[in-house]
């Protein structure tokens, strides 16, 4: 029987339990992963650097439409501010549309319905008018993914080897109305995973200059397909401790999304 056309290829080299993979996927957001992009902001600009963290969060869908932020005494505590402050900033997320807050024991702040992608033809003009800024997004990106690969290449994946398989594994599942959110996720983890909140921050800033480009190329099968190889490859190296085979492999992935980036936004377009 062939495959639907709406699941994508599976990465088979490094199998887990579907019901692990499902948990992961449905499991809220941990303080851990948000700890890494919601750090304490400076008190001068407290308003303004919260809407702009709990922004960053949503758009890379760290936090997905439908699922709940961390209870408003703990979101405080992860960016450092007052709970007035971060009511503030709810507040404003909620008039631009972003998110909603719910009332009762299952209450809380829920992000709304995916935002709508955005307009190929203007972010090709955008990226048209700025080629220089796209590549120096993408190099920034090279520098801080593959430094992460490396890092946590040199203890041989043993922080968080599950987490690490369950988001390859997730990602290798995802739809394609998914995907790019579950693939933010993987690389994400890498990040994470080293232990270094800057390290994390810095591959988060660097997914999140190029995160509305990315969204305006369409998903290809086929580059799914050899993705899926590509990640695992970089799981791989990762996880037998060869920190250069784990830059080596990341920066060939990261290589073949310029590509792609460059392809569709700075070349002249349809006809």
């Amino acid at each position: 029987m062939s495959r639907p056309d709406t699941e994508l290829p599976v990465a088979r080299k490094f199998p887990l339990p579907a019901a692990r993979v499902r948990a992961l996927r449905a499991a809220p957001v941990t303080g851990t992963e948000l700890g890494a992009l919601l750090g304490p902001v400076r008190a001068g600009n407290a308003f303004e650097e919260t809407v702009e963290r709990l922004l960053t969060v949503i758009k890379l869908g760290v936090v997905a439409p439908g699922e709940r932020f961390p209870p408003e005494r703990e979101l405080a505590g992860m960016l450092g501010i007052s709970r007035i402050t971060l009511r503030e900033a709810i507040r404003a997320l909620q008039q631009a549309g972003y998110v909603e807050s719910r009332r009762g024991r299952f209450g809380g702040t829920f992000v709304l319905s995916p935002m709508p992608a955005p307009d190929p033809a203007v972010v090709r003009r955008a990226a048209q008018q700025d080629l220089a800024g796209m590549a120096d997004a993408l190099t920034f990106r090279l520098a801080v993914d593959t430094g992460a690969a490396q890092v946590l290449a040199l203890s041989a994946g043993d922080r968080g080897r599950d987490v690490l398989l369950a988001r390859l594994a997730a990602v290798n599942m995802a739809s394609p109305a998914d995907y790019r959110r579950l693939d933010t996720l993987f690389h994400l983890a890498i990040a994470e995973l080293t232990g270094s909140s800057l390290l994390a921050a810095a591959c988060a800033d660097a997914r999140m200059r190029l995160n509305d480009l990315l969204n305006a190329i369409p998903v290809l099968r086929h580059n799914i397909a050899h993705t899926a190889a590509q990640h695992a490859a970089i799981v791989e190296a990762i996880l037998a401790g060869d920190p250069e085979r784990a830059r080596s492999a990341v920066a060939e992935h990261l290589d073949g999304t310029g590509a792609l980036l460059r392809g569709f936004l700075a070349g002249p377009a349809p006809g």
